[in-house]
């Protein structure tokens, strides 16, 4: 059998498998195209691949070679790639419309990101390997654009104050930002509707702000759910009592299937100080402030809003290695000791992040969205 790597479309600077990914198929018996330049924006160039065991060719080549293509955003081709398998990551519960095209005209769509959130799917998860470098980014990106230090200074021509810094979500990208947050020495305040998740936050050394009344989670695998109309009046107003103190903001809160919650408002952020960032991280699903875009900066009144949803392509190298491993692992479930293609569906894990298959949509939340996108 053979896999192809293809290109990523710009701005889109990670890869799905670098070189040492390579060397692992090769010894499963698996051959690999890569398109021409598909990793030089992740500093892997075609010779990287070459000597690990892959051939290079064009993008057509690619494609008509491989049973299954490999591509972290939908290739363009992907309404004729009939008989063709894609896996990335593809967003198919806001990308209905897409999957139903693709079905239409027989391609294979197995979309990562659906991959149920078990303890056997932990090694598969690139929602929750990416979201650790955003996260990561996050207060990266939030310290170049704050006009002001992290840390507390003393010096002889007076103190400095640290940073407050304030994280709306405490999944992997919160967490993550909260270690390096501190690490710069921000005094670092977390919210989260899951109180499970209150003794992480306090490990880490930031202070866990509550509203109490919030929904059960424990049935959405990790993410966060809608709440009642009650408890977002008691969040909005807890929520305005931080923001205003905060200098930096990150949030994080996304729903599956769904729009961003809006929790941070305009007139909340005219009450921030002049100088002040919000980083959100939730812009691709429309933000979590009334002011967000996506993959651009809004200064409104002296306060920066970062609408920043690629913030893993900013370090593209980590980025496609630990992509490149989540979907290894993935791949042991589809192909057999000796090479071969084989779809178990009696698995879970390959049912649940299977999309598209023999003409039909295969996963019952995207079906649902198509018979009643309302």
């Amino acid at each position: 059998m053979i896999i192809g790597v293809l290109k990523e479309p710009n701005p889109e600077t990670r890869v799905s498998l670098l070189p040492e990914h390579i060397s692992v198929l090769k010894k499963w018996n698996i051959e690999v195209i890569v398109e021409k330049s598909a990793g030089v924006t992740a500093f892997a160039n075609d010779d990287k691949y070459i000597e690990a065991g892959s051939t290079i060719g064009s993008r057509e080549e690619v494609i008509k070679a491989s049973t299954i293509l490999l591509s972290l955003t939908e290739p363009t081709e992907a309404t004729t790639l009939n008989s063709k398998i894609i896996l990335g990551v593809y967003q198919p519960l806001f990308n209905f419309n897409l999957m139903q095209s693709l079905a239409a005209n027989g391609t294979t769509v197995f979309s990562i990101d659906m991959i149920p959130r078990t303890t056997r799917a932990q090694s598969m998860d690139v929602l929750s390997s990416q979201a650790n470098i955003a996260g990561y980014k996050a207060v990266l990106t939030a310290a170049n654009v704050y006009p002001k230090y992290f840390p507390m200074f003393m010096t002889a021509a007076g103190s400095i104050a640290p940073a407050k810094m304030l994280i709306l979500g405490a999944g992997v990208a919160g967490l993550q930002a909260i270690a390096t947050g501190k690490r710069l020495g921000a005094v670092v305040e977390v919210f989260d509707t899951r109180p499970a998740v209150k003794e992480e936050v306090m490990s880490l050394g930031a202070k866990f702000v509550e509203v109490e009344g919030a929904a059960d989670p424990s049935s959405a695998g990790g993410y966060a759910v809608e709440q009642t109309e009650e408890f977002m009046q008691r969040q909005k107003a807890k929520i305005a009592e931080h923001v205003a103190k905060a200098d930096i903001i990150i949030t994080t809160a996304q729903i599956p299937g769904k729009k961003a919650p809006i929790l941070i408002t305009t007139p909340m952020i005219e009450a921030m100080k002049n100088g002040s960032v919000i980083i959100d991280l939730a812009a691709v699903t429309g933000g979590n402030t009334e002011l967000t875009k996506n993959d651009d900066t809004v200064i409104h009144q002296g306060v920066s809003i970062v609408g920043a949803s690629r913030l893993a392509s900013g370090m593209p190298s980590d980025a496609s290695k630990l992509y490149g491993k989540n979907i290894l692992n993935f791949l042991q479930l589809l192909i057999d000791k000796d090479g071969n293609l084989n779809l178990n569906f009696d698995d879970d894990l390959v049912k649940g992040t299977c999309i598209v298959y023999d003409g039909k949509i295969t996963n019952e939340r995207v079906a649902a969205l198509i018979n009643n996108p309302s």
